[in-house]
């Protein structure tokens, strides 16, 4: 098996055309002004010629904020509204790149530009680790261990395989050799046949993997929990910012997330074509429950189903089987379809509780129609957690390696740009982590040469509502891809 953990070639971009940038406004100047919104908070000129309301005391207000923060609609007005920055200036002698967004995307980034010989700094939200959807959580003093987020991983990519195999040498990764297959109403299990690929999990929780990328790493700093909320060109560096503190001057950034906190930080960036295609990600929302159980649940025969035909469940997952925590409780994580999770969709950050009791009970209950349970059979968990993945997982991508502005020397990566899962996620970082290398190393180059992904359009993607599975088919699906090659 090979063992090489970072493959250093970056010819994965070669074949793509490249596309220009349209030439900016004020080239002499390091950046060009940016166009930026202020709340009247921020507003220091209170003259009655800037108050409507001194001018006509009968002034009202003719649209409400919304209650959930900043509109999608403002943050689009925004996005259009802005210039784009230019750097002119040469990059430094030893140029930093700062990845915002610790998932698997932006870990791989980090690890091809430091074999390139590239310093990087790794700013991520996650107060118990790093990760992204590589999510577990541990409740302690239960000793409860959840894999709340990704569930396992298949790898059919030559390099991604690569370092899988590495992962494999070190221990950081095993086989999940489970019994793992489609669940139908009713309690009939079909387990996916032998020929299927491998199914690969982290050894102590996916969140574990991720944890242990960068621990051998001498030129890629983490920093955590840290929530960058401002980027601003000055200088010829971008300057980042969390909540008015100073988090460092970089020659580059990477946006390694998703999801309206990317919209937001992108919004007044000066970088108008790489949020343009970061808003045209869709995005799906599932809700998670982790259940723990005293007993074993009835019927069940398998440790992880994709659940068909229950609107609420699309997913079961035996925790402590898959991990080999032996004993009880068993723990178990569920995860609604992508229907059920729109339909019952609210601010995740402050989720109702009528709202967490009606879907936990919906889910629960989709488990008793998932196993051809009688009503109310089902034994009362000792443990719950309701949890809702707004940003779960993408419905649409532009199918482009990575994404780089070489004008405002900014990038994306993210497993939406390929597909739904950890390989793609892993190649986009790749891709990224060594086409910035290649702009940062060929400096005579015209930069407007490493543009990439900035006009591509996105089409729909396919998959579970838990992700896509590359080369993971069910005998229901082998059979009627075999009798189609027939007709």
């Amino acid at each position: 098996m090979a063992t090489s953990l970072i493959p250093l070639s970056s010819s994965f971009l070669q074949p793509l055309k490249f596309k220009t940038l349209a030439k900016p406004r004020t080239p002499n100047l390091t950046t060009t002004r940016k166009i930026t919104t202020t709340c009247d908070s921020q507003n220091k000129n209170t003259g009655a010629s800037s108050n409507p309301s001194s001018r006509n005391p009968n002034f009202q207000k003719r649209r409400k904020s919304s209650k959930y923060g900043t509109s999608r609609r403002s943050i689009l007005k925004k996005s259009f509204l802005q210039e784009q920055v230019t750097f002119t200036a040469r990059v430094s002698e030893d140029p930093q790149v700062a990845i915002i967004g610790g998932g698997m995307a932006g870990l791989v980034c980090a690890l091809n530009l430091e074999a390139r010989g590239v310093k990087s700094t790794v700013f991520d939200t996650g107060i118990h680790g790093l990760g992204g959807r590589l999510g577990t959580r541990f409740v302690e003093p239960q000793g409860l261990v959840f894999d709340h987020a990704a569930q396992f991983f298949t790898a059919d990519d030559s390099r991604f395989i690569q370092y899988v195999d590495g992962w494999l040498e070190k221990g950081l990764v095993r086989e999940w050799k489970g019994a793992v297959g489609d669940l139908e109403v009713g309690g009939s299990f079909s387990q996916f046949p032998p020929s299927s690929p491998p199914r690969y999990i982290a050894v102590n929780g996916m969140r574990s993997l991720a944890d242990s990328l960068l621990l051998e790493s001498r030129l890629a700093n983490v920093v955590r929990p840290c929530w960058i909320s401002k980027l601003e060109p000055l200088n010829g560096m971008w300057h980042l910012s969390e909540n008015g503190t100073p988090r460092g001057q970089f020659d580059v950034i990477v946006i390694a997330h998703n999801g309206k906190c990317a919209n937001r930080l992108l919004s007044s960036s000066g970088l108008p074509l790489v949020a343009k295609q970061m808003k045209k990600l869709d995005l799906s929302s599932i809700w998670a429950l982790l259940a723990a159980f005293d007993d074993p649940l009835p019927t069940v025969n398998f440790e992880g189903a994709f659940v068909k035909g229950v609107e609420s469940l699309s997913w079961m997952g035996n925790n402590s089987a898959k991990l080999g925590n032996g004993g009880t409780p068993h723990c178990w994580t569920f995860f609604s379809t992508a229907t059920y999770g729109k339909q019952n969709k609210v601010p995740q950050e402050n989720i109702p509780t009528v709202t967490s009791e009606k879907v936990r009970a919906g889910m629960l209950q989709g488990v008793e129609i998932a196993l051809g349970l009688p009503e109310g059979s089902l034994p009362k968990p000792v443990y719950t957690r309701l949890q809702l993945w707004g940003a779960a997982l993408p419905k649409n991508t532009p199918a482009v390696p990575c994404i780089f502005d070489p004008q405002g020397r900014a990038g994306i990566c993210g497993d939406w740009l390929l597909g739904s899962n950890l390989e793609s996620a892993a190649l986009s970082g790749e891709a990224l982590g060594n086409h910035i290398a290649d702009y940062l190393q060929n400096s005579e180059a015209n930069p407007e040469e490493f543009a990439i992904g900035l006009h591509d359009r996105p089409s729909p993607l396919a998959g579970h509502d838990i992700g896509q599975f590359p080369g993971l088919t069910s005998v229901g699906e082998k059979q009627e891809a075999e009798a189609y090659q027939l007709l």
